[in-house]
């Protein structure tokens, strides 16, 4: 499936790019360069099996294991000190990356309830995007009854673009399901 999104934008989609924005080169078309899943974990710290549990589902979604993220400075108002886990964390690039962006944008946006697009807001300012996912649920391969709690995730879509118009028409031609404003 990788492949075929990959093939896909190299036959049709960097000509087209190339044509909407007048591209005199083919290394100025935008191209993805890697998306990071991340979920913070506030409870984390107290709970061991809440770690756990985030590490395992994160790598049944993405195909890799992830990191764990740890606190740099010591918050007391949280109870949090320097050291501890806060989150969980994955980089994908490559093959492994258009494979969970083609699993993302044709298997689990649409499971989400009463789906009418993701907001074209999200972006950075330099054609990166960033979407929140409220539940782990929408992806198949994980269960439901394997689940303790229901965890989101953020997904950064991170891309060459210089401009969020840009950046905008990469995720479009990819297949991003954007709502009208």
């Amino acid at each position: 499936m990788a492949v075929q999104l990959k093939q896909t934008y190299q036959e049709t989609i960097v000509p087209k790019l190339m044509r909407q924005f007048d591209y005199s080169n083919i290394h100025q078309v935008p191209k993805l360069v890697k998306v990071n899943v991340n979920r913070g974990l506030g409870e984390a710290s107290q709970n061991a099996k809440a770690l756990e549990a985030s590490l395992s589902e994160i790598a049944i979604i993405t195909g890799q294991k992830p990191v764990v993220t740890r606190a740099k400075k010591a918050i007391a108002g949280f109870k949090i000190r320097e050291g501890m886990p806060v989150g969980v964390m994955v980089t994908l690039r490559s093959c492994k990356m258009y494979d969970f962006l083609d699993r993302l944008i044709n298997l689990s946006l649409p499971r989400i309830r009463d789906f009418r697009g993701i907001s074209p807001k999200s972006f950075d300012g330099r054609g990166n995007y960033t979407l929140g996912i409220r539940e782990q649920l929408i992806f198949p391969e994980v269960e439901y009854d394997s689940i303790d709690q229901i965890r989101g995730m953020d997904i950064s879509i991170i891309t060459t673009a210089k401009t969020d118009e840009e950046g905008r028409a990469l995720l479009k031609e990819i297949g991003m399901p954007f709502r009208d404003k």
